[in-house]
């Protein structure tokens, strides 16, 4: 993870953002709605302004913000699923604002459940995943199977504050996802079928990208 002056030196480089995109951020910030961290956020944008999926799955919506950036970012679509209503009805308002209700589609429900919803709008060119730390091995396996052959997954906050690799001020529940989120980091890095690099940006990503035979084929 960065140290704290390169980080400011780095955000204070980010481009000045939209009226709704600050509103976004000040109500996830007097709401204590965790969303990406900014420098994060603009990584994430770059891979897929280089990528350019066609469709992106989003697998924690919170309350639009990432959403409505990935659209503002591409040409893609958007689907997005979210379980808790107060912020679905947040994101619902934030998307009808950005009017890019078109190209974002929030789905309703426990990513652990909707499965069958999510399959009905696949393939999926990437598929970004930010939401319950403790069962990112669950979605990644749940989901994987809607994917392109050249599809990217990406998660977010694998670094987790710093507890996958330290304990950290004492805290057992963080200590128990940071535990968590190591061995989801293991199991990727070590996955047959995909090969993955960690970012050490903001609370940390995962880039995930199918590993390929001699011929350029997917395995």
């Amino acid at each position: 993870m960065l140290d704290g002056k390169l980080k400011e030196y780095l955000n204070e480089k980010i481009p000045e953002k939209s009226p709704l995109l600050k509103e976004i951020e000040n109500y996830a910030k007097k709401e204590y709605i965790p969303i990406m961290e900014p420098y994060s956020m603009e990584v994430l944008l770059q891979l897929l302004k280089l990528y350019k999926p066609k469709t992106i799955l989003e697998i924690g919506t919170a309350i639009g913000y990432s959403a409505i950036r990935m659209a503002m970012a591409t040409d893609a679509t958007i689907v997005t699923v979210e379980k808790d209503p107060q912020r679905i009805q947040m994101a619902r308002k934030f998307i009808l604002q950005s009017e890019l209700s078109n190209r974002i589609v929030l789905l309703e429900g426990d990513a652990l459940n909707i499965v069958e919803k999510v399959e009905l709008y696949a393939p999926y060119d990437c598929l970004f995943i930010d939401a319950a730390k403790v069962q990112y091995k669950t979605f990644f396996t749940n989901y994987e199977k809607y994917l392109t052959e050249r599809a990217v997954i990406i998660t977010d906050n694998v670094l987790f504050k710093g507890y996958v690799y330290d304990s950290g001020p004492p805290n057992k529940k963080l200590q128990r996802i940071g535990k968590k989120i190591d061995e989801y980091n293991q199991w990727l890095l070590t996955h047959p079928a995909y090969d993955t690099v960690i970012l050490p940006v903001g609370d940390g990503m995962s880039v995930s990208i199918g590993k390929c035979k001699s011929n350029g084929v997917k395995k």
